[in-house]
């Protein structure tokens, strides 16, 4: 792996930076999993759709720059740098976004592409349902032909930013008769559409951050699949795929709160036991890998390689390191971490990462399975 960034990518990180620098909020934007906090952030979105900032490796014709990965990561590490807003429409930009340019018709980039790039429609996922959560083969939600047109039945759950949504994308069983990953579907459901319910799931904090859709007899039209009819379990491990491997949490977003950690730890080093140095240096350094993981990750896929079941692992890396940088924290803060703050709020974030996104036991058998070729317990 090359570690030296070109003159052009140079040029690139200058220019982002500059443009953050000038435009970032002074003054941070209100919680998005709050009506006003949602659409203050749409708005920011749109302000870095405008300047070309929103979706920078998608092709020029949806609203990107048609710049590459590495440029990805690279404006990451600025755009968290900068203390820039949380990225609202994230299940839109960075795991709908790429399976549509992947498998997406013409007619369906078209559609919905540019909008997901300006936020004009902000997205969710429905992948859990009540009783299939980590075992997602195990969903029963259905989609039943008629016509042109689909007829959802079932309910999803945990659907992340579900409560102020637009859209939502998930897997439905389309086959009658079919079991586990067979005979499913990738749908794209608007959150108008009648027979949609929508009931907001509150947060540790009280906030809605979540949400369940319950779905009676809504009729999605036949253009709304992704892919090929049957063919949803394929697309949706291809999304949760760039989820864990790449896209869900760049190593920015670390290294931004490595950075803090680091300037907190020295507003109080000389009252702190050398016990807390040692955690920090491991932000650090944890963070420094993840870094270089992840670049490694991205050449590889851009020489032509694949990315398999060893994104679990970095799942599992990203989210304890996440946990024991808080955790850090809020021993450098003593008794003031009781008392409401970014940490206290990032904290509590931090221990649903081992949840989301495919919990940490389940990624931990895809490894001993996949990746180690171990025998099933």
């Amino acid at each position: 792996m090359d570690l030296s960034f070109t003159p052009a990518q140079d040029a690139f990180r200058s220019e982002a930076r500059a443009w953050l620098s000038a435009n970032v909020p002074r003054e941070p934007l209100p919680s998005f999993d709050t009506a006003e906090g949602f659409e203050a952030h749409r708005e920011w979105e749109r302000r870095l759709a405008d300047a070309g900032w929103a979706v920078v490796n998608w092709p020029e014709e949806y609203g990107g720059r048609g710049a590459g990965l590495i440029e990805w990561l690279i404006f990451e590490e600025e755009y968290w740098g900068s203390g820039a807003p949380g990225r609202v429409n994230q299940n839109g930009i960075f795991l709908l976004g790429p399976v549509l340019l992947e498998f997406g018709t013409p007619e369906q980039k078209a559609r919905y592409l540019p909008k997901i790039a300006r936020s004009d429609e902000v997205w969710c996922q429905g992948w859990s349902e009540p009783n299939s959560g980590s075992d997602l083969a195990s969903l029963t939600s259905r989609a039943t032909l008629d016509g042109d047109e689909w007829v959802l039945s079932g309910q999803k759950t945990w659907c992340s930013r579900g409560a102020f949504a637009d859209w939502m994308f998930g897997i439905f069983r389309t086959e009658p008769g079919s079991e586990r990953h067979r005979g499913l579907s990738y749908l794209l459901v608007p959150l108008d559409a009648p027979g949609v319910t929508v009931r907001p799931i509150a947060q540790l904090d009280g906030e809605a951050g979540f949400a369940e859709v319950f779905l009676d007899d809504v009729q999605v039209p036949v253009a709304n699949t992704l892919g090929g009819r049957g063919e949803g379990w394929k697309i949706a491990m291809s999304t949760t795929g760039f989820e864990r491997g790449v896209v869900l949490r760049s190593p920015g977003r670390f290294m931004a709160t490595a950075a803090r950690l680091v300037k907190l730890y020295r507003s109080r080093a000389a009252a702190l036991p050398a016990s807390l140095r040692d955690e920090v240096s491991r932000a650090v350094t944890d963070t420094e890998a993840y870094r270089l993981h992840t670049y490694w990750t991205v050449s590889h896929f851009l020489a032509g390689g694949e990315v398999g079941a060893e994104t679990s692992l970095n799942k599992i890396f990203w989210s304890e390191m996440d946990q024991r940088m808080h955790r850090t924290a809020l021993s450098v803060l003593g008794e003031e971490a009781e008392l409401a703050g970014p940490w206290t709020d990032g904290f509590l974030f931090s221990l649903a990462g081992p949840i989301y996104a495919g919990t940490n036991e389940i990624q931990r058998n895809i490894v001993a399975e996949r990746v180690l070729g171990l025998p099933r317990g």
